[in-house]
């Protein structure tokens, strides 16, 4: 291939390691690459988009704990527990199935989520609480699930994270970007391991992307944990990024 289109793969990486540690479903710009540019088909794409998820997660956490974002939320090793147990089941799930129907309702669930997002923008906004103790009984199968999703599919994984941690959980955005990283660095690592068993990843390609992601990731989780206002970009972003989500996958342009 023509080095440009390594340069893009690059490129495409740093955008999406932006775009993950600050908001979510930076996989969309991934798997966009790995499948139009590449041409890789759909279940490898999956499989090799876990490699630049894996160094990105990393890195991102490596900027947050820099910072001190980290530890603010109690339990924080039991949601890692709960989140790897969903995405072991989650990835053996997606050896065996296709995604194409998830896909297809998938569409419809991001319609929901921005209409959730753009409704009181306030909610978003809070500090957290770090003397608030979580339900256990309500937390713990949101992980569950989400570390489902994340090991099936990972895109928009992000997304739901904040839905999930900002609304129902009631932690700061920012704080609550790290925890996703916290939580999806470990359980990628397996991830990946059981991708590769199975000859689903191109490592050359995936390590392409890799190098921009990681790049992205640490260099928005090292600003975002600084800047005072981090926090409405964020929701900001998050926002930018859904709608362009929902428009791609309604085929509005």
């Amino acid at each position: 291939m023509d080095i440009w289109v390594y340069i893009i793969a690059v490129l495409g990486g740093f955008l999406a390691g932006v775009v993950n540690t600050l908001a979510g479903n930076g996989s969309a710009i991934t798997l966009s690459i790995f499948t139009e540019l590449f041409g890789l088909p759909g279940n490898i794409s999956n499989g090799t988009n876990r490699v630049g998820i894996l160094f990105q997660s990393w890195t991102s956490s490596f900027g947050f704990i820099k910072n001190g974002r980290v530890n603010k939320v109690p339990y924080t090793w039991l949601y890692i527990a709960t989140a790897t147990i969903g995405a072991v089941a989650g990835v053996f799930v997606a050896l065996s199935v296709t995604n194409d129907q998830f896909l297809e309702a998938f569409r419809y669930l991001l319609l929901v989520m921005l209409l959730v997002i753009l409704v009181n923008p306030k909610r978003w906004l809070i500090k957290t609480d770090v003397n608030r103790m979580p339900n256990l009984w309500l937390s713990l199968p949101c992980f569950l699930g989400l570390g489902f999703y994340g090991g099936f599919i990972q895109m928009g994984m992000g997304v739901f994270f904040l839905v999930v941690t900002v609304l129902i959980m009631k932690i700061n955005i920012i704080d609550a970007n790290a925890l996703k990283t916290i939580i999806i660095a470990p359980y990628t690592i397996i991830v990946v391991f059981i991708f590769h068993r199975n000859g689903l990843i191109a490592w050359q390609l995936g390590l392409t992307v890799a190098i921009g992601q990681s790049v992205g990731g640490y260099l928005t989780a090292d600003l975002s944990s600084k800047y005072p206002q981090a926090n409405k970009w964020a929701y900001r972003l998050l926002i930018v990024v859904i709608a362009i989500a929902v428009l791609s996958s309604f085929d509005i342009f």
